[in-house]
């Protein structure tokens, strides 16, 4: 991953930030809103592209878009930072490996559990039939 050209692919855009703060809110712009598209980035090759794809489905937009909003804090500086932070975060997560998939099926282990206990049940009640 090449960072210096992932941070000018990021945009940031800013906006009015909800919740408390009082007049504060009202006039500052201190939400932070993060955007970078998976999809058009130079940064990352097509195998770290597959595997943050696998791992961030759910965050990522139609347009292969990963957007991260912050606006817990007063200050836009602060919520700028955060975002990154938060950015760096889903980025290290989104970059392991793709775990491989097993085979479906019951474990062997139950299975003879399973045989076990059936065994088990067969000869208790093989005790209660006639014996002549």
């Amino acid at each position: 991953m090449d960072y210096p050209t992932l941070e000018r692919e990021i945009e940031i855009s800013t906006s009015r930030s909800s919740g408390p703060g009082g007049q504060h809110v009202n006039k500052t712009e201190t939400k932070v809103e993060l955007r970078w598209n998976l999809g058009s980035s130079e940064a990352a090759s097509e195998s770290e592209k597959r595997r943050l794809r696998h791992h961030l489905r759910k965050r990522l937009t139609e347009d292969d878009v990963l957007i991260i909003t912050e606006q817990s804090s007063r200050s836009q500086h602060r919520n700028r930072e955060l975002a990154h932070r938060e950015f760096k975060r889903i980025l290290k997560n989104g970059l392991k490996p793709i775990p491989k998939k097993r085979k479906a099926g019951a474990f062997k282990a139950n299975d003879r559990k399973r045989k076990k206990e059936k065994e088990r049940r067969s000869e208790k009640k093989a005790w209660r039939k006639k014996l002549y």
